[in-house]
């Protein structure tokens, strides 16, 4: 690849899909807040020093920053701390109070804070849905993407790449129409017409028995044969918009509960930590699915949109889920909590995100062999 299309593919891509993540879930603060009355004062997309950026009538500074990794928007009066008796550490007008984030009653705050994880989830919905709309949903055909060893179709010669026509001259199109045969059919030889580099023939393959259990924990025989499906023998089934979005629903809520229980697994010590990525993880990807086409780009945005969303709501202070937990413990005792117990979660917070940040770039550079390459480099 020349270095137009690395910095194309890598960098430039990999700039706008964090561009329209960070917009989005800062956009659902700053609307909500506006809708509260609050005064917004910054909508950043990066952070540093302003690279461009303007002034609109609400008194908002939209700006564009130097380094082009996250955002925020800042709310008036949002950097200062409440003491027990709900009052700022400064005085304020009964004007500034008006438009001040902090005083802001409890279910105000939380709306606010809570918009930028949802509109996430939200514009992931939107995307997964427009998907199935207008591309369709992937429906794999009867082809053959794996051959497990010992298996079955190993036995019987199958072979990567190839296409089941028909199993005892009964015509199959989808690979759910080959395993449901397969699955009926335990210990029974079975005729299969394939398509092999556009020639066909028959194999015949006894698939192995097995057992399962169904819902009601009964025991029963079914047939193995030992195949995966070829992801590139695939066609798309576009869907109605009522179908469209409710897939949309399902994929998203699908993504988070995925998410969840690897980290419980993670917790757990279940699972290694080596599939936890950062940005360069992210870039690489991103630039890999570029290259796939405009739609795998969107799928991939909704999932990190999915990824960004829940792990904001995380309980961790410095993150959107931090601030939830202090207004819980306002909600609990009827007052905020103390301003040094603030201080020191929000200083706790960041050194766990700091934290974080260095572990899964440190994983982005084993993953992506850079730590390797520069060993080679020294010796």
């Amino acid at each position: 690849m020349s270095i137009l299309g690395f910095t194309w593919y890598y960098i430039v891509i990999f700039l706008f899909v964090l561009t329209v993540l960070v917009y989005v879930h800062e956009w659902g603060h700053y609307w909500v807040a506006r809708r509260n009355g609050v005064r917004v004062e910054i909508f950043s997309i990066g952070f540093g020093p302003e690279f461009y950026g303007w002034t609109n009538d609400a008194g908002t500074r939209w700006k564009i920053s130097a380094i082009p990794l996250g955002g925020y928007v800042k709310m008036f009066g949002e950097g200062d701390l409440i003491n027990e008796g709900g009052e700022d550490e400064r005085c304020m007008s009964a004007e500034e109070k008006a438009v001040s984030f902090y005083h802001k009653t409890l279910s105000q705050r939380v709306a606010i804070v809570t918009a930028g994880p949802l509109v996430n989830f939200l514009f992931a919905i939107i995307v997964f849905a427009g998907l199935a709309g207008f591309v369709g949903t992937p429906v794999p055909l009867a082809g053959i993407g794996k051959v497990m060893a010992d298996s079955a179709a190993a036995e019987a010669g199958f072979r990567k790449g190839d296409s089941v026509l028909s199993i005892d001259s009964n015509a199959v199109e989808e690979f759910e129409d080959l395993r449901e045969i397969v699955r009926a059919n335990p210990g029974t030889p079975l005729a299969f017409v394939i398509r092999r580099n556009d020639a066909e023939f028959e194999i015949v393959a006894t698939p192995k028995t097995a057992i399962e259990r169904d819902k009601d924990g009964q025991a029963k025989s079914v047939g193995r044969l030992g195949v995966r499906p070829d992801p590139n023998q695939i066609r798309y089934e576009r869907q109605n918009p009522a179908m469209a979005v409710w897939l949309g629903v399902q994929k998203t809520v699908s993504v988070c509960v995925s998410i969840v229980v690897y980290l419980g697994d993670m917790i757990a010590g279940d699972r290694g930590t080596d599939d936890l990525g950062g940005p360069l993880r992210i870039a690489q990807i991103s630039g890999q699915m570029a290259q796939g086409g405009f739609s795998n780009l969107m799928f991939l945005m909704a999932m990190l949109s999915v990824n960004l969303g829940l792990i904001n709501l995380f309980p961790i202070p410095m993150l959107d889920g931090g601030h939830l937990a202090f207004y819980a413990a306002e909600a609990i005792r009827g007052r905020p909590l103390g301003p040094k117990v603030q201080e020191y979660g929000f200083r706790f917070g960041l050194i766990l995100v700091l934290i974080l940040v260095v572990f899964v770039t440190w994983n982005d550079l084993v993953h992506l062999r850079v730590i390797e390459f520069i060993k080679e480099l020294i010796t």
